[in-house]
């Protein structure tokens, strides 16, 4: 399977431009033409909208795509409760809210047969999945494809952060390979199926329960900079057209129903519109950063942002420290110690993380809610105090980070697991005390 996975991915193409009015047709003539709808859909198709947005949202914020499939998605029997396994949804209440920093190893691995959806496992969030506010972090260790089933997220998107191990992702609207240094989004509503191109598989995920992620207004940045709107590729149109038993999974208000159909519903033989999922490159973030003095805050290393009612306060945003340059002079260069309004949860795909120099390891995670007091360890802070301040290269290492306004409840399962560093708070003793009068 993961060979043939492979040649499939090797051989993608994509459609580019972030939130474009994309149109994909795998068989030609499949789009109709001059109408969405017509009375009879071309080669015997049926259309179907898929809404990701209120019909009268403002047209800059609209997300919908028509889609010409093989049967509609209506065609379908009863769906029935499984069991959630380890994933968990907001609202968040088995633990109460933590201000202690916290953070954990990466996953253990799983048990033989696990695929992506068998292998999430939520850490944490806020909000309500009902309401349409907030966010949930899972994360996911896989070593087994999804076979003759597809998953769907009714509460929300899903940004996929592979760390180890590169995805197939087969939606309904088609095929996208995802590697570490690559996110994935599926928007809402979308079915899909992970296929692994590895031996196995891990990961993090941020499940969006507001706004649609977009591109962050620039402002005194100017035109360019950034993540780059072309660098986003979105799929082209592909079927499969089976009659073979497929369970679909779907995520609906925190808990998890399946029906198996008859056939698969991965079947969209064309499609238009601009509620699509899609791939990036976090290498190609353009990082704008300080040619003077002082370390820049955060915010300008923002890939996407999930607006909320309050200007500027986001209710999810997904920042990479990318490779770049430091070349502020007299200034202390890795991330300065400080207390955010915003709850952090750092990732690590690769490498190292410059305010970290020990613990903090690719898979693993740490958690900084609203207020709690965090920043270099002692090691880093000996050692950047001390450095010649010449031009330096960041390259080793590609790191990440979900900030949201609302603190992160930890789930039980993620508060009293074996991978979790209870000694966290040890990296800040030590730290002299050197005031002179």
């Amino acid at each position: 399977m993961s060979e043939q996975a492979r040649k499939t991915a090797e051989a993608l193409e994509y459609l580019t431009g972030f939130g474009n009015e994309h149109s994909s047709e795998a068989v030609p003539g499949a789009l109709p033409v001059g109408r969405n709808s017509p009375q009879r859909s071309p080669l015997g198709l049926y259309a179907e909208q898929l809404s990701g947005s209120a019909f009268t949202e403002p047209r800059r914020h609209n997300r919908r795509s028509w889609l010409y499939r093989i049967r509609p998605s209506a065609a379908h029997p009863p769906f029935t409760r499984i069991d959630n396994g380890a994933l968990r949804s907001a609202p968040f209440t088995e633990t109460p809210a933590d201000p202690n920093r916290l953070r954990w190893n990466p996953l253990p691995d799983p048990a033989p047969g696990t695929d992506f959806l068998a292998g999430l496992w939520t850490l944490g969030g806020n909000g309500d999945a009902a309401q349409r506010a907030g966010m949930a972090i899972h994360l996911y260790a896989a070593n087994a494809s999804m076979t003759d089933r597809v998953f769907s997220d009714s509460d929300g998107e899903l940004l996929i952060v592979p760390e180890r191990g590169a995805l197939l992702l087969r939606t309904e609207l088609g095929l996208l390979a995802a590697r570490p240094g690559e996110v994935a989004l599926i928007p809402r509503g979308v079915r899909f199926r992970v296929e692994l191109l590895d031996d196995d598989a891990r990961g993090y995920v941020c499940e969006n329960y507001g706004r649609p992620f977009e591109l962050p207004d620039l402002g005194p940045i100017g035109a360019n900079g950034l993540a780059a709107a072309r660098d986003f590729r979105a799929p082209v149109a592909a079927y499969e057209d089976s009659e073979r038993p497929t369970e679909v999974v779907n995520k609906f208000c925190g808990n998890l129903w399946s029906a198996t159909y008859d056939h698969s519903p991965l079947d969209v033989v064309a499609w238009h519109g601009t509620h699509a999922p899609y791939v990036y490159d976090l290498r190609k973030f353009n990082v704008i950063g300080s040619i003077s003095y002082d370390h820049p805050d955060p915010s300008i290393f923002t890939v996407l942002t999930s607006p909320s009612d309050t200007a500027g306060l986001a209710g999810v945003d997904f920042v990479v420290f990318a490779p770049r340059w430091l070349v502020g002079e007299d200034t202390f260069r890795p991330p300065y110690f400080h207390r955010n309004v915003m709850s952090e949860y750092m990732g690590l795909i690769e490498g190292a993380y410059d305010a970290k120099a020990e613990g903090f390891v690719p898979g693993g995670g740490s958690l900084h809610n609203m207020m709690s007091a965090h920043g270099p360890d002692r090691e880093t802070f000996d050692k950047a105090s001390a450095a010649e301040l010449k031009p330096q290269k960041i390259d080793d290492g590609l790191a990440f980070m979900f900030e949201t306004r609302w603190p992160i409840t930890a789930t039980a399962q993620a508060a009293g697991a074996d991978h979790l560093q209870r000694a966290y708070d040890d990296v800040w003793q030590g730290l002299e005390r050197h005031f002179r009068a």
